[in-house]
């Protein structure tokens, strides 16, 4: 255990000097931007040519700080240690943080605190907004109280009290999400699986001809999978074979939706692949925007 040990710190030790080494001689990781009346902007190659590039010490900590965040996350790969763990705990932490004050200021501020003192916030956080109260603003005192009750969960006794609130939420978002899904996932289906199996319409037979195994395909496997979920006949026979057709359905189905997950998972980690050898470490310049500098 030792000797692993002093292999790791080894490591560490060689990678942490060859960065420093990257930073100080090659510039890794820096960044530059073209200071404006209203912020900065990342500087490009004109600006950088036209002398109109700054080192921004704000952008570059920042490069290097989600660089070894990345770091710390993909050494999960290896086992779960301390930097994974410490890592997941700024990133869930930091999301968390985040969504809660977007979730202040888009939502409560204007929709409900908005509504019950529309002058108030008007004057003190949105000078946007009309101060002009709507005809039944004392309705949304409802929602407050709510809420209020939803906090009270924290508090140590009477966390019965959240129930009701969560419950009025959990019912009433079944209930208007339930026409958005019959319409979005049960009868787009069914409009999309009832097409014609011969197709005629098409400019060119052949176009014809494809059209309509495309439309008998998923005519047959429909109700290849349909026969399958159907338990109240034994799957003997005609019966048994056409739910096992469904069952390559499904598998098909499945295995395609898992590999274009996969896929998109690959993606990302291929954007970050390319933040570290890019913008962080400068080993590569796939699109020639180093700065000549």
């Amino acid at each position: 255990m030792k000797r692993e040990t002093a292999l790791w710190l080894t490591i560490f030790a060689a990678g942490g000097a060859w960065l420093v080494g990257r930073a100080v001689l090659g510039g890794a990781g820096s960044v530059y931007v073209e200071p404006q009346a209203f912020g900065d902007t990342l500087a490009t190659y004109n600006d950088a040519v036209a002398g109109k590039a700054v080192f921004s010490l704000a952008h570059t900590v920042g490069v290097w700080v989600a660089a070894l965040l990345t770091l710390c996350i993909l050494s999960f790969l290896y086992r779960d240690n301390p930097l994974y763990k410490f890592a997941e705990a700024v990133i869930v932490g930091v999301s968390a943080a985040y969504w809660m004050v977007v979730g202040f200021w888009t939502v409560l501020v204007p929709n409900l605190f908005g509504k019950l003192a529309p002058r108030w916030i008007q004057s003190t956080a949105l000078p946007g907004m009309s101060p002009v109260a709507d005809e039944h603003w004392w309705l949304y005192a409802v929602p407050l109280v709510l809420g209020i009750m939803l906090l009270w969960r924290l508090a140590p006794r009477g966390a019965w009290i959240a129930r009701w609130p969560l419950a009025f939420i959990i019912g009433t978002t079944a209930g208007l999400r339930l026409v958005t899904f019959l319409q979005a996932d049960f009868l787009s289906q069914i409009q999309a699986g009832v097409q014609p199996i011969i197709v005629v319409n098409q400019p060119t037979v052949a176009d014809n001809l494809w059209a309509s195994v495309q439309n008998g395909l998923i005519f047959v496997s429909t109700l290849a999978a349909l026969v399958y979920f159907t338990f109240s006949i034994e799957h003997k026979g005609v019966v048994g074979k056409i739910s096992r057709v469904g069952i390559w359905v499904l598998m098909i189905t499945f295995g395609a939706a898992f590999g274009y997950t996969v896929m998109g998972r690959i993606a990302l980690l291929a954007l970050r692949f390319e933040f570290l050898f890019d913008d962080w470490l400068w080993l590569i310049d796939p699109y020639e925007e180093r700065l000549p500098l």
